[in-house]
């Protein structure tokens, strides 16, 4: 997809703030210090957008980004930062399920993980309830540029073995340094967008 326009249309910690739902919506969740933020900068091929920072938990707000008036991406807080406090944790834990249960525009929810590292307990329950709700399961493995090509492949069947993963194509090697796949990510969020539009 060419960018031609991109905004942060809204900034979001409960539904009343929600932008109307009147395009499809592509969610990102995964662990804090995933790189998230940096995965929405190389989509939309900006620097600084999104707000990225070394230190896990950057995000704590539903971010809305509206692309050519044609969809949207959604960066959601990041889950399972340990040092954060438990009424922190249920707080951000609330924020999300409040998205994902109210939000009927939202065409697919995608999984991001580190690719260095074996998916966590929380990121294979994340992925399970993706499935169960009818998701395609699309799982993005970013920083993928640190690992030689024999490192890979190993984490590519550990990311599969350990999510359960039904296809190979829905593990996505990423990288937002190199911009691996940048242009592969936007050929399926297109496709999904068309079919989504199709079905609705």
């Amino acid at each position: 997809m060419k960018i031609r326009q991109c905004e942060l249309e809204k900034v979001a910690v409960k539904k009343e703030q929600y932008p109307p739902a009147d395009l499809p919506e592509f969610a990102f969740c995964g662990r804090s210090n995933v790189g998230k933020s940096s995965f929405t900068n190389a989509m939309l091929g900006r620097k600084n957008l999104a707000r990225t920072s070394g230190k896990p938990g950057k995000t704590r707000t539903i971010n809305f980004y509206r692309i050519n008036d044609a969809l949207r991406l959604v960066d959601l807080p990041g889950y399972g930062y340990a040092v954060a406090s438990k009424k922190e944790q249920d707080a951000w834990a609330k924020t999300i399920n409040e998205y994902l249960e109210s939000r009927d525009n939202l065409a697919e929810l995608i999984l991001l993980v580190d690719m260095r590292h074996e998916p966590t307990a929380k990121d294979k329950e994340m992925y399970a309830w993706i499935l169960e709700n009818g998701f395609a399961g699309l799982v993005v493995a970013t920083k993928a540029d640190k690992l030689s090509k024999n490192q890979r492949h190993k984490a590519f069947a550990t990311i599969k073995k350990a999510l359960n993963v039904p296809y190979d194509d829905l593990i996505v090697p990423y990288s937002a340094v190199t911009k691996e796949n940048v242009d592969v990510l936007w050929e399926i969020l297109d496709d999904m967008a068309a079919y989504y539009r199709k079905k609705d």
